[in-house]
């Protein structure tokens, strides 16, 4: 049984703050700071190049990827980390065109993560094969899945609403077409339950710093099916994805495992803070979480309908069908977003017009949950689109 108390503990998170918005960054593991300063002083301030094989930084990637491949019922040696999301994306689109070479089509959704969109279509321009991406409305994927589609790329929680795909029924029906799946786990990995070794997903990818807190820019990963791992050929063919990489050839060789989707030296910083912020879940299920999870946002849309008749959830009310954060639309949602942050509840805003709250039950709680309620009836109340202050956009929103 989780002691939920407990793992709030684990995080930092300022006095008097709510913080509803782990699913956009998550927040500072509360001993961080002292543990990676010594661990740098002993490691890189004391072994210099030496702790690439005295410290182990150089297999800091694969053994990252295993516990990250824990939380998304992947085996070991078929995840693993580096680099950004966007990266990750691309060789996974990258290697699965190759793997459905007389297939020139990229099916994806309408509700999928424009980044992800955007990966897409500079892929496929770039390689000047006559490839396409086909954009659907999410309802329409089933639909659209037929013999001509090589790469079904879909985001298995909707980065707005918060709607969940069926993946598993998704990936049986893309697999009796011919097609090839990658799966983005951006917002669902350290969240919701899923298993991609049981939905058989191809190809997985996942960013580290909502959920999994692993800090602004921590690395992303890449998951591969065991059964394609060997046939997979990454787009961009890095030094340390090399089957030799002190053999130091000038003709490229890729390993015949994982590794050979590694590209670049492993950011070895970053990832030893991403190591020490999934220690906690050493301590928990994520069953459990994801059960509390459920339990608090399906509080949360229970107070908006009560308290705040005036906002639409846009989120599931289904919980099978909800990730872990819930969406709200209101005319005048960006003014809502300042007053909030203004009164210490921390949520953010997406075009167009929603509220997103990020529900983490690691350092959420009932009061957390109520509290934000109360201070958006108070926000609806005081009608703060009225203020100039409150329409002014930050960069980031």
């Amino acid at each position: 049984m989780v002691d939920f108390q407990k793992t709030k503990e684990f995080f930092y998170i300022p006095k008097g703050l709510t913080y509803l918005c782990g699913n956009s960054l998550g927040p500072l593991p509360r001993n961080l700071p002292t543990v990676i300063s010594n661990q740098l002083n002993e490691e890189w301030g004391q072994l210099l190049i030496g702790g690439w094989n005295k410290a182990g930084w150089m297999e800091l990637s694969s053994k990252i990827g295993n516990r990250i491949g824990n939380l998304i019922g992947a085996p070991e040696g078929t995840t693993i980390m580096g680099d950004t999301l966007s990266i990750k994306v691309f060789q996974a689109l990258g290697a699965a065109l190759k793997l459905n070479p007389d297939r020139k089509i990229i099916l994806t959704d309408a509700g999928n993560f424009p980044s992800d969109v955007y990966i897409a279509k500079g892929l496929a321009a770039f390689a000047n094969r006559d490839y396409k991406v086909k954009i659907v409305d999410t309802k329409d994927i089933f639909g659209n899945m037929n013999e001509n589609v090589a790469v079904l790329l879909l985001t298995e929680v909707d980065y707005k609403t918060g709607d969940r795909l069926e993946s598993q029924n998704i990936t049986l029906k893309a697999k009796s077409k011919g097609i090839i799946t990658v799966w983005d786990l951006a917002h669902t990995v350290g969240a919701v339950t899923v298993d991609m070794q049981q939905i058989g997903a191809d190809f997985a990818v996942g960013c580290t710093y909502k959920y999994l807190n692993g800090g602004p820019g921590s690395p992303a990963f890449i998951y591969i099916n065991p059964d394609l791992i060997s046939l997979s050929r990454s787009p961009i063919t890095g030094w340390l994805g090399h089957a030799n990489p002190f053999g130091f050839t000038l003709d490229y060789e890729p390993a015949s495992t994982i590794k050979s989707q590694i590209i670049g030296t492993p950011p070895v910083i970053s990832l030893s803070i991403l190591n020490f912020a999934l220690d906690i879940w050493d301590e928990v299920s994520l069953e459990e979480v994801y059960a509390k999870s459920m339990e608090l946002s399906g509080l949360f849309i229970a107070g908006i309908k009560t308290k705040c008749p005036e906002m639409t959830v846009m989120s599931p009310e289904n919980p099978a069908k909800r990730g872990s954060h819930v969406a709200l639309g209101h005319p005048e949602s960006y003014p809502l977003v300042r007053f909030l942050t203004e009164q210490s509840v921390i949520c953010d805003y997406r075009e167009p017009g929603i509220l997103r709250f990020g529900i983490a039950p690691l350092y959420n709680d009932t009061e957390d949950i109520m509290g934000a309620v109360e201070v958006l009836a108070e926000a609806l109340e005081f009608k703060p689109w009225k203020f100039e202050r409150y329409q002014s956009r930050n960069y980031v929103t």
